[in-house]
């Protein structure tokens, strides 16, 4: 279960682009009427900025601070000192992990990452819807996506026998502390949520812009695709290790699929739909169901 992304791919700026017969965007084409000034500007994404171009130092080093910043470890490490602060701490008073410490932790980390991607976005005259979503049918990149869970549940189920056969040792945590808090109804209904917003949502919104800023400038998609899917299974390691390289194995995937789809909606909702599988598995596992 997902707890914890993160940029980019390719597409940039929202200009009118050429028309594919080289004439410009202004221009009537034969059989054509004559583009209304009134009418909106298309919302699709162009393809990536100026391609051949080398990135300046000044890019990579913005790049990496976007990326640093959107990765959500500073993000979660200043929650976490704020809640400190106001007298919030992980554990309740019988020493137990604090389901509601979880709960306020993941969300308010899931807004913030959330507006920072926007902001970033803007900053640089992206648009993040056009960029996200990309121009495929939204209706039918769901319907993937949710096609995709129960091959995401069989992939960690093999992995997980695979590791506990060749490498038992990386199994240190024997029970998964956020699934021990699934022990009622109202309980796994909060960590769904939780699990389709912070999980589903959060984390393939960081995951394609962190995917599209390596893209952009900082070595390549392939690149980002090893390095945030490495962070994103070391943010997983409080499930034990082998959950963190499984979590970091389904967030390449899940990565693969973004980058060719050009879209952020069908790993969104596989990743939602795995998510809630996993919370419904874990309730049903606890006996209260």
């Amino acid at each position: 279960m997902s707890s914890e992304d993160p940029s980019g791919h390719a597409r940039t700026a929202i200009d009118a682009a050429p028309y594919p017969d080289g004439g410009g965007a202004d221009e009537p084409r034969p059989g054509h009427a004559p583009p209304d000034p009134a009418a909106p500007a298309s919302l699709e994404p162009a393809p990536v900025e100026t391609p051949g171009a080398a990135p300046t130092l000044h890019q990579r080093l913005a790049a990496a601070g976007e990326v640093v910043l959107c990765s959500g470890f500073p993000t979660q490490l200043t929650l976490v000192v704020l809640l400190g602060l106001l007298g919030a701490g992980p554990t309740d008073g019988s020493g137990e992990l604090s389901l509601a410490y979880v709960v306020t932790l993941s969300l308010v980390d899931a807004a913030v990452i959330l507006a920072l991607v926007w902001m970033l976005m803007r900053a640089r005259g992206e648009h993040p819807v056009a960029v996200m979503v990309g121009r495929r049918p939204i209706r039918s990149e769901l319907l993937l996506g949710l096609a995709l869970v129960p091959a995401a549940l069989l992939v960690v189920a093999a992995a997980f026998a695979v590791l506990s056969r060749v490498a038992p040792e990386l199994r240190n945590v024997p029970e998964n502390p956020l699934e021990a808090l699934i022990t009622t109804p109202a309980a796994a209904l909060t960590f769904a949520a939780v699990a389709v917003i912070a999980g589903g949502l959060r984390e393939e919104v960081q995951r394609a812009f962190i995917l599209r800023r390596f893209e952009q400038h900082l070595g390549g998609a392939a690149v980002g695709l090893v390095v945030f899917s490495v962070a994103f299974g070391l943010g997983h390691l409080v499930q034990g290790r082998d959950a963190a390289i499984i979590t970091g194995l389904l967030g390449a995937l899940w990565g693969v699929l973004y980058l060719t789809r050009r879209s952020m909606v069908a790993p969104f909702a596989c990743h939602a739909g795995f998510n809630a599988t996993e919370v419904l598995i874990a309730y049903v596992g606890s006996g209260a169901g």
